[in-house]
């Protein structure tokens, strides 16, 4: 027996038998060059093509946020730039075509990476698409979860959302990845389908120390550790809890409000928001309408683009975050130069500085989209550092007819400045994604660092109850809309904390909505008092949960 530790991500305690999924395909050779290029060349389309088919078929038989995720990643593999791209590299380096695939979804990747934030945690997606392709191309077994015909533990490097978007919850007990942190495909599913699971367990694919290879495996995902065995483990799953009678308001036991909102970045994203039961969107990514612009869109563009994705929520709040961009988001429209630091550069609301027409042009959309939708529209600006940067954008807002604005706090600077930001703005919502990676200097993509940014970390949690406090001492609201927001445990913590609305992936809404109905503030209160004094994220997990007990 051995005892590894990562990070949990979604509670619970299961054990059972082992279930590995395959690492991804070896990296093709460049050589030898085939024989005819326009032969090799023509495999490449075929093979997209049936990879595309078989994630349709897939989706065919499931719904929801599954059949989104499948047909996602079907869009992919049929995507001409990809196709073309590598058909390009076969006749101008004359590379075999499972290598030209490799290659031209490295460079999409690779783009999305640089991104940053949301965008480049697509881009593993692509290479899950990419060895699809290429297994196809080689005649060999695509990569992905194998049939589990019995209840098992699933263990791997990391989990694409293709591999895991129709996986039978009755019969994966857990979930073990290598890599990946709070913030991954793997953390949001875990927590949507009820089961345990742990992340960044360094270590979990090797072989333990008595060198058998272990056969099953104990999981606790509120402790963040995963006992191998390599004897027979009897399968034992955890208690799921029910969520459906959840009655769709947002509020403790004793009725204080906490909104239950969703994130949404397309009109897909809407109507799944809808469906589980979200009462407004807390986060409205507007990114989507940008990608791939090689000239600024227009006031029109934007205006009908943005209503499609207000529509499902009329006469709900809804809170659109202007563009977030610059250096190292890059888009083909701004010439943002090269920065030494990106991450630390001329990103988000610091575009619309220089660019001030950037921003006026993109807030005039939003306010007509808002008259178009009838959504109670708020918009929020990303990566504010000071009073005078939200007092800026709030001006500009207001001039265009939007009432209520709003900025995202994401910079520790910010949070100690909560009071000041508070009297320029109407709201605050914290990015506890970047805050954190900012607040412990961990690159929030980084398996290795997953444990700085688990969103339980006490230093975290206090810059998180500065700005609770503020915005209680001016009567304004305080938003996450971080994947923080999506854990039913903590919800509870962050309502404790001062916070009044959570935002989520539409998967986790109705958890979290239950989880606050199951205690009145009080409660919460007390659990996050106990959580701010605990040494460590993992203590400050095991105190709430005595607490909440």
């Amino acid at each position: 027996m051995s005892r590894l530790t990562g990070v949990g991500v979604s509670s619970g305690r299961a054990a059972g038998p082992i279930v590995r999924v395959a690492d991804p395909l070896p990296e093709p050779a460049a050589t030898p060059a085939p024989a005819d290029l326009v032969a090799e060349a023509a495999r490449i389309s075929p093979a997209a093509d049936a990879v595309a088919q078989g994630l349709f078929q897939r989706a065919a038989k499931v719904g929801g946020d599954a059949k989104a995720v499948l047909e996602t990643t079907a869009a992919m593999a049929m995507d001409p730039a990809l196709t073309s791209q590598a058909e390009q590299l076969v006749s101008t380096r004359s590379l075999p075509a499972a290598r030209a695939v490799f290659e031209a979804a490295n460079g999409f990747a690779d783009a999305l990476r640089a991104a940053g934030g949301y965008m480049a945690e697509r881009a593993r997606d692509v290479h899950d698409v990419r060895d699809r392709i290429i297994a196809v191309i080689e005649g060999v077994t695509p990569p992905g979860v194998p049939e589990i015909t019995a209840p098992s533990v699933l263990v791997a490097r990391d989990l694409a959302p293709a591999d895991t978007a129709d996986l039978d919850p009755e019969l994966v007990l857990a979930l073990v990845t290598e890599e990946g942190g709070p913030t991954s495909h793997t953390a949001i599913l875990a927590r949507a389908l009820g089961i345990p699971a742990v992340v960044a367990v360094r270590g979990v694919l090797g072989v333990p120390a008595s060198g058998v290879p272990a056969s099953g495996a104990t999981v606790d995902g509120d402790e963040g550790t995963v006992e191998l065995s390599d004897v027979e483990v009897a399968a034992r799953a955890a208690e799921r809890p029910e969520h459906a009678d959840w009655d769709g308001v947002g509020q403790t036991s004793d009725g204080a409000p906490v909104k239950v909102l969703a994130n949404v970045g397309s009109a897909t994203d809407s109507t799944a928001a809808v469906e589980a039961g979200a009462q407004g969107v807390g986060l409205f990514r507007t990114e989507f309408c940008y990608l791939g612009a090689d000239v600024e869109p227009d006031v029109a563009t934007q205006r009908a683009a943005y209503a499609e994705v207000l529509a499902p929520f009329a006469g709900k709040p809804v809170v659109v975050r202007t563009l977030d961009a610059g250096a190292d988001k890059p888009l083909a429209f701004l010439d943002m130069g090269v920065e030494p630091n990106p991450a630390l550069g001329v990103r988000g609301l610091r575009v619309a500085f220089d660019r001030p027409d950037l921003v006026d042009t993109q807030l005039e959309a939003i306010a007509g989209a808002a008259q178009d939708s009838g959504a109670e529209v708020s918009v929020m600006a990303p990566m504010v550092a000071t009073a005078d940067e939200a007092a800026w954008f709030a001006e500009r807002a207001r001039a265009r007819g939007i009432d209520r604005v709003g900025v995202m706090i994401e910079v520790p600077a910010a949070a100690l400045s909560a009071a000041e930001i508070l009297q320029a703005v109407d709201f605050v919502s914290i990015g506890t994604n970047d805050l954190a990676q900012y607040v412990f200097a961990a690159d929030r993509m980084a398996g290795a660092l997953a444990g700085l940014n688990d969103p339980w970390q006490p230093a975290l949690l206090r810059l998180i109850a500065m700005i609770g406090q503020a915005g209680r001492h001016v009567d304004k609201s305080v938003g996450v809309c971080g994947e923080a927001a999506s854990d039913p445990h903590l919800a509870g913590v962050l309502a404790g904390l001062g916070v009044t609305s959570l935002s989520m992936n539409a998967s986790a809404v109705r958890a979290v909505g239950a989880a606050l109905a199951q205690h009145p503030l009080g409660t919460f209160r007390k659990a996050a008092e106990a959580a701010l004094e605990a040494p460590s994220a993992a203590a400050a997990r095991q105190t709430t949960k005595t607490t909440l007990a």
